[in-house]
């Protein structure tokens, strides 16, 4: 999903600009060839009105004049008389360039104008919220990498005293016990090659999903394995598969260790867990199981 995500933003980006730039061209090219016109500024009107009283018509007269012609007109043409009178020549008044500072923007121009900026806003909003969801969990939530919270030292009490995994919440991972005598037999398995440094240290970060169909999967406190309560799948104390439908064991983070502190890897995909036939610790179910 992040990947279609990073691809879709800048395309939908490069698209808005490919129309907003056709859009801005095919306005000025109308504005060039004369069809996109507006109101005569105060100063044309004038100027019109200006010749008008200098060729002697006022408005009286010159609808006089016009019923005269008319008149005239419908005369000649019922006789075949000569060809009807016309007015008299006025000199015509000089066009003038429209003021753009007086004539503003038409009502199409508006309307053109505020859909460009309001799909450039929503584009933009958009895509500020998609990266922020895509870059959300670099604070150091789910997502990041996350300090488990609790010295090492006070983890591996846990263990002994409780004989149970150690819940990190944040992280949504049970940290278990991995034997350094096994470390070998985990080492032919392709899937550990990136756990490894951790279970070398003593430690494996188990994700709590289900890999069949993703429940999450809860301890036994009697068997001492995970058992999946949707579905029956059943996991050894490390999540290699051990009964049940997943179709393998569970999957991992990576957790380092430095010093006291356990940090466990979140970020990306988790490790695809071990295949079906996994057992490098050998561990047997040490008592009933907890989902029939």
């Amino acid at each position: 999903m992040s990947t279609v995500l990073i691809i879709a933003i800048p395309v939908l980006l490069v698209l808005a600009a490919v129309m907003i730039i056709a859009t801005g061209r095919k306005r000025a090219a109308s504005d060039a060839e004369g069809r996109v016109t507006g109101t005569l500024s105060a100063e044309t009107r004038q100027r019109d009105e200006s010749a008008t009283t200098a060729a002697g018509v006022t408005g009286e007269d010159e609808s006089e004049e016009a019923r005269e012609r008319a008149d005239e007109t419908r005369k000649a043409i019922g006789s075949g008389a000569a060809a009807p009178a016309t007015r008299g020549t006025t000199t015509p008044a000089a066009r003038q360039p429209v003021d753009e500072e007086e004539l503003g923007i038409s009502r199409r121009q508006f309307f053109n104008r505020g859909i460009l900026v309001t799909m450039a806003l929503s584009l933009g909003a958009f895509g500020a919220a998609a990266i922020s969801f895509l870059y959300a969990t670099s604070a150091g939530g789910f997502g990041g990498r996350i300090d488990a919270g609790t010295a090492l030292a006070d983890i591996e009490a846990f263990w002994a005293a409780k004989k149970a995994p150690f819940y990190v919440p944040e992280a949504r991972t049970y940290l278990q016990p991995y034997p350094k005598s096994d470390v070998k037999k985990a080492a032919k398995i392709p899937q550990y090659q990136k756990v490894l440094p951790g279970m070398e240290q003593g430690m494996v970060a188990l994700y709590q999903k289900c890999v069949h169909l993703g429940c999450r999967v809860p301890w036994c406190q009697q068997s001492q394995w995970f058992e999946c309560p949707c579905h029956g799948s059943k996991y050894n104390r490390v999540g290699e598969k051990r009964g049940g439908p997943a179709p393998r064991g569970l999957d991992h983070w990576v957790v380092t260790i430095s010093g006291q502190k356990v940090v466990i890897d979140t970020s990306g995909l988790p490790v695809t867990g071990p295949p079906i036939g996994t057992d490098t610790t050998g561990q047997g179910a040490e008592g009933p199981f907890c989902v029939g």
